[in-house]
């Protein structure tokens, strides 16, 4: 009769080295979320960009090539974050693609 040797990992992780990788789906991703306001009022934000970024900089080319108003956000758990006003999802999407600060893959949209 053979007898075999089976080792059984007691506890494994199969995702452990995924945040290491350069995987896709390993990186945080640039989130574009839509928030109602009053009526037909409505807010844009946009968390999640890197911390070295210039926030207020990107905040104002946003304003100007919009048109809209917008600012700033100091959260305790997300960061920074930036706000502007109006639905404009796509408009900060592609601009961000544009201008090269984050890739498209690593964009989720959020909204109704």
């Amino acid at each position: 009769m053979v007898d075999y040797e089976v080792q059984i990992p007691a506890a494994f992780d199969p995702f452990s080295g995924a945040k290491d990788s350069g995987a896709p789906g390993a990186k945080e991703y640039v989130r574009i979320r839509i928030q109602q306001r009053n009526g037909k009022k409505s807010l844009t934000t946009v968390q999640g960009l890197r911390k070295d970024f210039s926030y207020e900089r990107i905040l104002k080319d946003l304003k100007k090539e919009f048109c809209c108003n917008g600012n700033v956000v100091q959260d305790k758990e997300l960061g920074k974050i930036i706000q502007l006003q109006g639905d404009q999802r796509k408009n900060v999407a592609n601009f961000l693609v544009q201008a090269g600060l984050v890739k498209k893959d690593h964009i989720k949209i959020h909204g109704f």
